[in-house]
Order: C-alpha cells, then sequence, then structure tokens
C-alpha cells in the first residue's frame, strides 16, 4: 500500500529523507508546472520551484495536517511567488535608470514574453490576485481547494476566474480587431 502524502509530511519533518525524496517525487512536476503558470518563464518557473524545495524541509515543521499536502504546497508556492515578486518590484525600483544595463534587459523580458503562448502572456497581464486563482484552477483544483490555498472563500474564487475569463475574452477580441 502507498504511504499517504500527509505520513510521508509527517516523517519528512521528522528528518526521514527518504520520506522527503518521495514526498518530493510525487509533487515536483506539478509543482513545477503551477509555478510555470504564475510566472510564465521557464526559468524563472525553475528558480521559484528550487527555491520552494529547498526551504520545504524546514516548512514541513509548519504543517500540522489541518489541510491536505498538495493544497499546503500550493499555499507555500503562493507565498514563494508573492514574495519573490516583491522582491523583483524592490528591484526594479532599485533599479529603475540604471543606463543600457537596465533598457537592455527590459528589451530581453519583452522579447521573452512574445515568444509566450498567447494564455501565458494575457495571464500575465492580469492582476496577481486573478492570475493565481486561473492557475490553481487551471491545475485541476476545485473552487474550493482554490479557495483554501488562497486562503478566501469559494464564491470568491468562483468570481475571480469570472473576472478572469473576461478579462481574456477581452484581450483575445482587441488583439483580434488590431
Amino acid at each position: 500500500m502507498m504511504t499517504s502524502d500527509e505520513d510521508l509530511a509527517t516523517a519528512a519533518a521528522a528528518g526521514d529523507g527518504a520520506a522527503f525524496a518521495s514526498l518530493l517525487d510525487r509533487h515536483y512536476d506539478r509543482l513545477f508546472a503551477f509555478c510555470f503558470r504564475i510566472t510564465g518563464l521557464r526559468s524563472e518557473a525553475e528558480d521559484l520551484t528550487q527555491d520552494i524545495c529547498a526551504a520545504l524541509l524546514t516548512k514541513l515543521a509548519s504543517y500540522h495536517r489541518r489541510a491536505k499536502v498538495t493544497t499546503w504546497l500550493y499555499r507555500v508556492a503562493v507565498n514563494a511567488a508573492h514574495d519573490r515578486r516583491r522582491k523583483r518590484a524592490t528591484y526594479a525600483k532599485a533599479t529603475n535608470g540604471w543606463g543600457d544595463w537596465e533598457v537592455n534587459r527590459k528589451a530581453a523580458n519583452a522579447d521573452t514574453l512574445e515568444k509566450l503562448d498567447w494564455l501565458t502572456a494575457a495571464m500575465n497581464q492580469l492582476p496577481e490576485d486573478l492570475r493565481d486563482t486561473l492557475a490553481l484552477v487551471l491545475d485541476d483544483m476545485t473552487h474550493a481547494q482554490a479557495a483554501e490555498v488562497m486562503g478566501v472563500s469559494e464564491g470568491t474564487i468562483s468570481w475571480r476566474v469570472s473576472e478572469a475569463k473576461k478579462a481574456l475574452r477581452a484581450m483575445k477580441e482587441q488583439e483580434d480587431m488590431v
């Protein structure tokens, strides 16, 4: 019989390296896919996923079986993404106006965004709360599960999905007119 995620998390928190490896093996690909949807860039998703995995062993001590491990992992990922965005915003403010280097960096980012598929690029234009919510729902989470991860009501998740769909539809219509 397969050991449950919750039992693996508890064992990993107690120092069982094999349990930690099994837990990562089960969830790494899905965690990476979610990080990619949030960031929209493969390199950013790789970095974010690695940061999460590196911190996960310490964070497992705070897992108390109040939620499924997958729900808890998504919450950890959302928090890590928010932290990363805050750091990036602070960095952008600090480097604003630093000449050719900054111009080249922004041009490289714009070039990368052009290469993304339409949905990923469009999702990057959505407000953070809509983008994060849509990424969770697109990862086959129910609205109830997404609500638990985001710490909001299920109704809020449904509203955010509706708003995200409206915004994406409007973007597509505007693009088609051009």
